[in-house]
């Protein structure tokens, strides 16, 4: 099938917001075919029945890169405990696997089989902020990263872009995908 890419934006976004576009054309310059769906119902609604389209909208194989964003990082858990195959790799940007703050967060599942979803990909990394304004920081990550290894990249970066922090760029996601 080749290489593929699937970036998965956060709560209240769409394709063409943040760095989403650059690393899009960056990707495909390397060879990549790059899906950047809109998914209007991330963190809106229920992840049990969420879900179910997410994995029925896209094919998953072996040379499958994940990168998610926020309530698309906190996505990523989920399709990863649910996929029928072993990823290559998936990144997690400002990613959250409990409420980070008082807000209800719909994409979270009640529990996680952490070692199904460790199963399901062979390089994982949780790149969180120190500084974000959201609670989606580095114990967050943290929290993550204990249950299932890969790598832990701590910035201090806010969110990674949002509404009110133009990130256009965003180099660290570039370098880590080969």
């Amino acid at each position: 099938m080749g290489r593929r890419a699937i970036i998965f934006h956060g709560t209240g976004g769409n394709p063409d917001v943040c760095w989403y576009p650059w690393l899009t054309e960056r990707l495909r310059a390397r060879g990549y075919t790059v899906e950047v769906p809109h998914h209007p119902g991330i963190n809106v609604e229920p992840i049990a029945t969420f879900l179910p389209k997410v994995l029925d909208g896209h094919s998953f194989d072996e040379d499958t890169v994940l990168v998610g964003h926020s309530g698309g990082a906190a996505l990523l858990l989920a399709l990863l405990e649910h996929v029928d195959v072993t990823v290559a790799q998936a990144i997690l940007v400002a990613g959250y696997c409990t409420r980070p703050n008082t807000e209800e967060e719909p994409v979270l599942q009640q529990s996680y089989d952490w070692a199904a979803i460790r199963s399901h990909v062979r390089d994982i990394y949780f790149i969180n902020s120190r500084k974000d304004p959201y609670g989606c920081d580095d114990r967050q990550g943290r929290a993550m990263f204990e249950r299932l290894g890969g790598t832990q990249i701590v910035r201090d970066d806010g969110h990674f872009g949002d509404y009110n922090q133009p990130y256009d760029r965003f180099e660290l996601v570039d370098r880590l995908i080969p």
